[in-house]
């Protein structure tokens, strides 16, 4: 089963980009989601294959967002797409029947269109405002993930679901309740004071309670 923890990469340069995921990498994360959408193609390339080996390393996984070429070419394993993004379809003929393909959604519509497209996992959010991301849907609070998955529930619909936005430790407990199988964050875990121990407290708050899983 997938990692309950993402790490959505931060950073303005590629060389920003790499010192975080390598702290989220040693503090522990064991899945990166590599956010870059740097217009250079040459740049993008180097850059991922340089976090590619980075993953290696840790025995992390690596999904590029947006970017299926890439991940194809450095041998990611998924990629996740934004409701803008290319379609799920298309990113399968690239990266093949094994590669792991996230969604974003941000209604219980998306998450329908998002299953029905046959994605892997599937970002629900936002969970509250947050300044990582420029153009941000309504947010949902709580509330708004206990209406979702209990819709799923009465469907019949299995998937996991990753709440993201502005999520911090106390909020845990609540999404887990609420059925959520994990969280992805940014800058929670970028701007952590004590990295370590953030991520080791996350994953025990995550990890508390498997029968959400």
């Amino acid at each position: 089963m997938f990692s309950k923890l993402q790490y959505i990469s931060q950073g303005e340069t590629p060389e920003e980009q790499l010192i975080n995921i390598k702290n989220a990498l040693n503090a522990g994360c064991d899945w990166i989601q590599l956010r870059f959408k740097q217009k250079d193609e040459l740049s993008k390339n180097y850059f991922a294959e340089k976090v590619k080996k980075e993953c290696e390393r840790y025995y992390a996984t690596l999904i590029i967002n947006d970017f299926a070429d890439i991940a194809k070419r450095v041998d990611a394993d998924g990629v996740h797409v934004g409701l803008g993004d290319a379609s799920v379809q298309e990113v399968r003929e690239i990266i093949g029947p094994k590669g792991i393909i996230g969604g974003t959604a941000n209604t219980v519509q998306h998450v329908m269109q998002r299953f029905a497209e046959r994605c892997d996992y599937i970002g629900l959010g936002p969970y509250r405002f947050t300044t990582t991301k420029k153009e941000l849907s309504p947010v949902l609070g709580i509330e708004g993930y206990q209406s979702i998955t209990n819709t799923m529930k009465e469907m019949g619909v299995e998937i996991p679901i990753y709440a993201i936005g502005g999520i911090v430790l106390e909020d845990i407990e609540g999404l887990m309740e609420a059925r959520i199988h994990g969280v992805a964050l940014s800058g929670g875990i970028t701007n952590a004071f004590k990295r370590k121990e953030f991520v080791k407290n996350i994953n025990k708050a995550l990890y508390a309670n498997t029968k959400n899983s």
